[in-house]
């Protein structure tokens, strides 16, 4: 999604959970993940190029690394790795054919609805992501140059799937609806797994 719209979601789950500095350097964290050096050779940071299994290990590995920090004397690594966490998290949604299959499913319920950990449809071999065929799917990101990138590119092009603003359509709110939902999951996840000490040091409020 765009970095404004992952600023908004990030607030919108995690305003009141934690310490406004904690907010911050989160949101600083999530967004950094779309600079280019968070783009090129890294599909997993967005679920990109089918890279399915292989955002859901770096999720996993930013929980890890999240443990460790808050092993250690400090806590800022465990936020940082937390805002890596929640990008990918919220790319998942609109990076994916998720939103569609849900879709597929019910007859249209209100976004808010959307169920975004619905366990046979995370690990369904129908799941995919749109790949990036360059150089068209770079010029999709060119305003006068979208119609005709759109026109070449496959149905399974990045540019054709991505739901990453309310300008793909309705189902854009269906994906942001997740990815908040989802955001706050892996926030409440968190105080599952840590002991109530780490908890209290995360949300350092």
């Amino acid at each position: 999604m765009l970095i404004p719209i992952h600023k908004e979601m990030t607030r919108e789950a995690l305003s009141g959970r934690v310490s406004p500095r904690a907010l911050e350097i989160i949101i600083a964290a999530n967004c950094k993940q779309d600079a280019l050096s968070g783009q090129i050779g890294h599909d997993e940071f967005h679920f990109d190029n089918n890279a399915i299994d292989e955002g859901h290990r770096y999720i996993n590995e930013q929980r890890g690394f999240i443990l460790a920090a808050l092993l250690s004397p400090g806590v800022l690594s465990a936020w940082v790795a937390f805002g890596r966490l929640t990008h990918t998290v919220q790319d998942f949604y609109s990076h994916t054919n998720y939103v569609s299959m849900w879709l597929d499913r019910h007859s249209a319920p209100p976004p808010p609805e959307i169920d975004p950990v619905i366990k046979d449809l995370l690990e369904s071999p129908s799941l995919h992501s749109g790949k990036l065929y360059m150089p068209m799917d770079w010029l999709y990101f060119v305003p006068f140059l979208r119609k005709l990138s759109l026109a070449l590119l496959p149905s399974d092009s990045h540019a054709k799937m991505n739901l990453d603003s309310p300008a793909q359509g309705l189902k854009f709110e269906y994906a942001r609806a997740a990815a908040v939902k989802r955001t706050l999951y892996e926030f409440e996840l968190l105080e599952k797994i840590l002991t109530p000490e780490m908890f209290s040091k995360f949300v350092d409020l």
